[in-house]
């Protein structure tokens, strides 16, 4: 596969995100609510694909939701319970970096939930998102795809990466001894919630401007939107009548460390 130029990559991303601000302003005025999940092996490309989403939209409508591990209350709650008060309200979008899905991968294969929980959560998963798109929700859901000598190399490559380190956990470390459990609980995961109602779509993410790309490219023919027009304006002059700032000298400014000699 021929290799994606930076200058390719970079024109047709600055393409894809001003279709984004299109999409973000029509979802505020036709108040649509839009939940997009990411999930996908551990360093497949998620935290990537969704900063280069919201990197040029306004985070009161597209926000991002990345929850950590439950508090013992949670854990006595309905498992869905915790994620719910996350869902958007009218003219928002949500993207969940992992989302319920975690009681289908890492949970199972970690042994942080029990078999009849994970059973239960296989049955009523599907249940769950009919419920929200019935309610008006637009649920998209996509699945980072790695391959294991990919995955190996990114990890290297936050082990040795100063800004990158804290991307490294024990439970990556865990991940690379079971990946076959992680494999099998994916193909279980998709048998029961792969549905013609809410597919999973697959994002292939070995080369990480591709998957990108076209994971933007695919959200936005998800959502049939249109470009708002917006009245022409005309700045005003600056009144300063009556008002005499403050002498400079007396605030405190941070030290310019760039200043020409």
């Amino acid at each position: 596969m021929a290799k994606l130029s930076k200058k390719t990559y970079e024109a047709d991303l600055a393409e894809l995100q001003i279709e984004l601000v299109k999409l973000q302003e029509w979802v505020k005025h036709k108040e649509l609510k839009v939940v997009v999940l990411f999930e996908g092996r551990d360093a497949a490309g998620k935290g990537g694909a969704i900063k280069r989403i919201t990197e040029k939209l306004n985070p009161r409508v597209c926000r991002v939701v990345a929850l950590g591990t439950p508090t013992e209350r949670e854990k006595s709650q309905w498992y869905f319970q915790r994620y719910v008060p996350h869902l958007p309200a009218a003219g928002e979008m949500v993207l969940f970096d992992r989302s319920w899905y975690n009681r289908a991968g890492v949970e199972k294969v970690m042994g942080f939930c029990s078999d009849d929980e994970y059973e239960e959560f296989l049955r009523s998963c599907p249940e769950f998102e009919r419920m929200l798109m019935r309610s008006g929700i637009i649920l998209i859901k996509y699945w980072f795809s790695v391959s294991d000598e990919e995955q190996e190399k990114r990890f290297n490559e936050r082990i040795n990466t100063p800004i990158k380190r804290w991307k490294f956990s024990p439970m990556d470390l865990e991940s690379r001894n079971r990946w076959a459990a992680y494999s099998e609980a994916k193909d279980k995961m998709f048998a029961y919630t792969d549905t013609k109602q809410s597919p999973w779509w697959v994002v292939e993410a070995d080369n990480k401007k591709r998957a990108r790309l076209n994971c933007i490219r695919h959200l936005l023919s998800q959502i049939e939107y249109e470009e708002i027009s917006y009245p022409e304006l005309t700045l005003p002059p600056v009144n300063k009548e009556g008002y005499l700032r403050a002498p400079l000298e007396e605030q405190t400014f941070v030290p310019d460390h760039y200043s020409e000699d």
